[in-house]
């Protein structure tokens, strides 16, 4: 029997947290090995570890994963979380690249100067509620399903629960003109797996704080 997917990234969100929360709704035990300074990193390049000296990195099946986006295709196929034939995965991939691009621009803030902060979250906000929430907000009315895609649980609504308690984090009430998400975040929220990952204690990752935007910095030479 195959031991349990190892996770190899610092302690924090970054770009590992949605293969956490993939794995975690998927039901997948995974264990990780946190990189808390330079030389933990240096290491990983020097064995050969990181195809392209970038992490995150995912040991699974006997590889040694590299690239997110690779990693994510590869769970949520193997998990039965990618649709049913082509056309389910693209509007999957369509729908998991806009929730990819409004998570990007709140990662991102942590590290951007004191001074244009406020700007770029009030920016956030706008796209969260004029370019992204509506088209899931209208998925949902159109078809009428609980889910996003093929009326069941898809790697798309995965993404998207975790991008809406993402802005919820920056604007509590930023879903007030969505009652459809609204809906969906209950539901989502109340799958056994995912009731599970969003517990205290989890393997789940807080929000960036100044000591671990630091800490990046200067694992990463930012």
């Amino acid at each position: 029997m195959a031991g349990k997917p190892k996770l190899h990234y610092t302690k924090g969100r970054g770009k590992m947290e949605s293969i956490r929360w993939l794995l975690a709704a998927a039901g997948v035990e995974f264990e990780e090995e946190f990189i808390e300074k330079k030389e933990d990193l240096e290491k990983l390049r020097n064995d050969g570890s990181l195809m392209f000296q970038q992490v995150p990195m995912v040991e699974i099946d006997g590889m040694k994963m590299v690239q997110s986006r690779a990693i994510l295709n590869y769970i949520a196929a193997k998990y039965n979380l990618y649709g049913k034939d082509l056309k389910e995965r693209a509007w999957i991939d369509m729908y998991v690249e806009g929730t990819t691009d409004l998570m990007g621009m709140i990662m991102h803030l942590p590290f951007q100067p004191a001074d244009t902060k406020e700007k770029n979250l009030a920016l956030i906000i706008e796209r969260a509620t004029t370019r992204y929430f509506p088209v899931y907000e209208k998925a949902l009315k159109d078809h009428g399903h609980d889910y996003l895609v093929g009326n069941k649980l898809s790697w798309a609504d995965i993404h998207l629960l975790e991008a809406i308690l993402m802005v919820e984090e920056c604007k509590p009430d930023v879903l007030s003109a969505f009652p459809l998400l609204q809906a969906f975040k209950g539901r989502t929220s109340n799958i056994p797996t995912i009731k599970k990952f969003l517990q205290p204690g989890s393997q789940r990752k807080p929000p960036p704080d100044e000591k671990s935007v630091a800490n990046v910095k200067k694992i990463f030479n930012m």
